[in-house]
């Protein structure tokens, strides 16, 4: 098993907190990372029919069974169990006595705010972070670790990206999204899959969208919530603190797993991805999805932004550093540095008095530039460091 960035935040948690929920898409490697955590912990999933009847039919003959707690997968499946939950935490006070795993954001956390408020702590893991694989899986290309993608099976079993793909998308609108919601056209959410992952990194436009889908604005709107629920997609809100000028107010929207992107954009190999469209929107998407696991696996709140204004300036992605300040980080899939690509950082910096900046890029050297440093992609984590190392946090 791999190290997981996660896993120190997971045990600090678990020292806070009666009950830690562990939340994340399905395959993120969840389960494995309870179950490495807390190795003595008991292990039950509500998705097994007979678990699921007993929970349902008896809950505090169920949890009886834990004296010590326990791992509850997909918990929010026996939503009965939280209330009796509720009164065990309240009377044994023990600090990380149960660990509630669950993949829909929606269901489980609508249980625990009605039952469980202030005793849980809350960790998101999201699919391996290029950090956590280089100790074993090392990408050979760019390319190639955007169009594999990282969700764990991949990793552990060596499953190409197409088949398991495939096989992840129709159990997903099979099980998961016939519990979220009742979607009576499946074709019709399938496309409508399809249509956001050609969209991945853009400005999310729900009229557009709609139109090409042959659905109803309010549907659109309904579907893309689902679809952050279910930890597929993450909307980056534009940010704006008093910088002048009129500013645009609709989101970006990015895939959380450029492999499931790429796949549903219709990408299927390398070469597809070195001369297609698609290739600047992944790399900019793999860039927001590894600073996002970079706060999930930390627990911290999400302060991820991207800049434009009317005339069309725009920084990709923003780290927001205070109610007044942000980093800015300028994302380029090309291998060869251009300079014209410093030129929305320089804008951003004067107009928001911001002290640095940095840019990532699709190549491999580094340029330790004073105003502006130049990573390569496989500086990922230096980036990072110095995002946050920029605010004196994590």
């Amino acid at each position: 098993m791999l190290n997981r960035s996660a896993t120190a935040t997971l045990k600090q948690l678990a020292t806070w907190y009666p009950a830690v929920a562990l939340t994340g898409p399905r395959q993120a490697g969840k389960t494995t990372l309870a179950q490495a955590v807390f190795p003595n912990k008991p292990y039950r999933s509500l998705e097994d029919p007979d678990q699921r009847e007993f929970a349902l039919a008896d809950p505090r003959g169920f949890l009886a069974q834990f004296p010590d707690g326990a791992i509850l997968d997909e918990v929010q499946r026996a939503p009965e169990l939280f209330s009796y939950l509720q009164t065990i935490l309240d009377a044994d006070r023990r600090m990380g006595l149960f660990i509630l795993t669950g993949s829909q954001q929606f269901s489980l956390n609508l249980s625990i705010s009605q039952s469980l408020a202030g005793r849980v702590g809350y960790l998101h893991l999201l699919p391996f972070a290029h950090e956590e694989l280089l100790a074993g899986f090392a990408p050979k290309s760019l390319e190639a670790m955007l169009l594999q993608g990282f969700y764990p099976p991949m990793f552990d079993r060596g499953i190409p990206p197409h088949v398991w793909y495939a096989d992840y998308v129709a159990t997903y609108i099979e099980r998961d999204l016939r519990q979220l919601i009742n979607v009576r056209d499946l074709a019709a959410f399938q496309r409508f899959l399809r249509m956001c992952a050609a969209r991945t990194g853009q400005m999310l436009n729900l009229s557009a969208l709609a139109a090409d889908c042959g659905i109803t604005h309010n549907t659109a709107k309904s579907w893309i919530s689902i679809l952050e629920a279910s930890y597929l997609v993450v909307l980056l809100p534009p940010w704006h603190r008093n910088l002048g000028k009129r500013l645009v107010k609709t989101p970006k929207l990015y895939f959380l797993d450029t492999g499931l992107a790429a796949w549903l954009a219709g990408v299927r190999n390398v070469g597809d991805l070195e001369l297609g469209s698609m290739r600047g929107a992944l790399f900019e998407t793999w860039v927001v999805s590894e600073l996002t696991k970079h706060l999930c696996n930390h627990a911290l709140p999400n302060r991820l932004y991207f800049w434009r204004d009317s005339t069309g300036n725009e920084v990709d992605l923003l780290v927001e550093h205070g109610p007044e300040t942000a980093f800015p980080i300028e994302c380029k899939a090309g291998r060869t540095i251009a300079a014209d690509w410093f030129k929305p950082l320089q804008d951003f910096c004067k107009a928001s008095g911001a002290s640095g900046s940095a840019l990532i890029y699709g190549g491999q050297e580094n340029q330790p530039r004073s105003q502006t440093p130049v990573f390569g992609w496989e500086s990922m984590r230096e980036l990072i460091e110095l995002a946050f190392r920029a605010e004196g946090g994590k």
